[in-house]
C-alpha cells in the first residue's frame, strides 16, 4: 500500500466511523481512535461484501457499498460502545 492509499484509508475510515456513530441512537463514550479504527475495518469489510454481491463498481457514488460500509460501522461502535462502556468502573 502506498503512502497515499494510508492517508485515504485513514481518512476514510474517519467518515465511514462517524457516519456509524451517527446512526447509533445515544450517546457512545468509546475514544476517537477506536472510532477511526472500526470505520477503516468496516469500510474494508463493506467492501469485501459488495465486491462478493456485485454493487462494489456502479456508475457514479456506490451508494450501496457506503450504506453495507456505515451498517458494518454502526454494528462495530454499538458493539465497542457496550464492551468499552462496560470495561470502565465509574
Amino acid at each position: 500500500m502506498e503512502v497515499t492509499g494510508f492517508f485515504t484509508a485513514i481518512i476514510i475510515g474517519l467518515i465511514i466511523g462517524a457516519l456509524g456513530r451517527l446512526v447509533v441512537p445515544g450517546k457512545q463514550n468509546i475514544p476517537i481512535w477506536l472510532t477511526l479504527l472500526i470505520g477503516v475495518v468496516a469500510a474494508i469489510l463493506g467492501t469485501l461484501v459488495a465486491g462478493a454481491l456485485g454493487v462494489d463498481d456502479t456508475r457514479g457514488v456506490d451508494w450501496i457499498e457506503l450504506a453495507i460500509q456505515v451498517a458494518f460501522a454502526a454494528i462495530g461502535v454499538t458493539i465497542a460502545a457496550g464492551a468499552y462502556g462496560r470495561r470502565r468502573i465509574p
